[in-house]
């Protein structure tokens, strides 16, 4: 059996006069579809790599995993793409000799917690580590990550197979092909996501470097760099800019020593500065 994720439009989106989105809603009342429309290469060889029973991720587009379906039929030609009405028609295409195929999909069943793209990145960034410290800390871990009281701490169920997998997902690496391949450990990650939940009331934001006692490390400001113009004004109004702090230093106690003695000071001999 092949695991694939699959994405559709869920807005209203107009082509050519016709409404071409597809939510899971829809996906649920039709039971089964035709997946037809796709114009990309990659994603039609993966469709003809497909077989009946393979179990797919219906994907909102740029949003999240809604729910489960399976290939009910495998690959034969995308007629559509002859048919100068619809919205994906593509001129070039031939029905005698096919250039785009197409997959029947089965409705399967809609996931309790809708699996978001923001919490796949997420836990891109998270180790297993993470999560243990996570589980185990009720009090400090969410004040230490500014996350709700939710928190991350129900999600140590997933193992460190499977978050590995979900880091390596194309969604995450290649997010713009509709239609990708999705390792067995991922696909089941995101159903265990989708089936148990443990976040809903969790803000993703950029994450902090967890410390060993709970606490979020913070960043350092940036020290502010020390301005010279001052010395350097200074100096060049003695015309001494070509001397050291240290020469500097000297010469100014040398000039109090003389005017405490009534005596000018000497002029150097070098010229004053430009």
């Amino acid at each position: 059996m092949q695991y694939w994720l699959m994405k559709a439009e869920p807005d209203s989106r107009v082509v050519k006069g016709k409404e071409v989105k597809f939510s899971v809603d829809d996906f649920e009342k039709v039971g089964i579809t035709p997946w037809e429309g796709v114009r990309n290469h990659a994603a039609k060889l993966n469709m003809k790599s497909m077989k009946a029973g393979d179990q797919v991720l219906f994907y909102h587009s740029n949003c999240k995993i809604p729910a489960i379906a399976e290939v009910h039929k495998e690959s034969y030609p995308d007629y559509t793409a002859w048919e100068s009405t619809h919205p994906y028609f593509d001129a070039k295409s031939d029905a005698s000799k096919p250039t785009w195929f197409m997959v029947d999909l089965k409705f399967r069943s809609r996931l309790p917690n809708f699996v978001s793209l923001a919490l796949l990145r997420y836990l891109e960034t998270r180790t297993h580590a993470d999560l243990a410290f996570m589980a185990t800390t009720t009090s400090m871990a969410p004040k230490a990550l500014g996350e709700d009281a939710g928190s991350l701490q129900g999600m140590f169920y997933l193992t460190e197979v499977e978050l590995e997998a979900i880091k390596s997902m194309p969604l995450l690496t290649q997010g713009r092909l509709s239609v990708q391949r999705v390792e067995e450990n991922a696909f089941n990650a995101v159903r265990i996501l989708g089936q148990r939940g443990g976040w809903e009331s969790i803000s993703f934001t950029k994450p902090k470097k967890i410390r060993k006692d709970g606490s979020a490390s913070r960043a350092r400001p940036p020290r502010a760099k020390q301005s010279t113009r001052k010395r350097d004004s200074s100096l060049e109004n003695r015309g001494d800019s070509e001397e050291s702090g240290c020469n500097a230093s000297k010469k100014r106690m040398k000039t109090e020593i003389e005017k405490a003695s009534d005596v000018g000071p000497r002029r150097s001999s070098r010229r004053n500065a430009q």
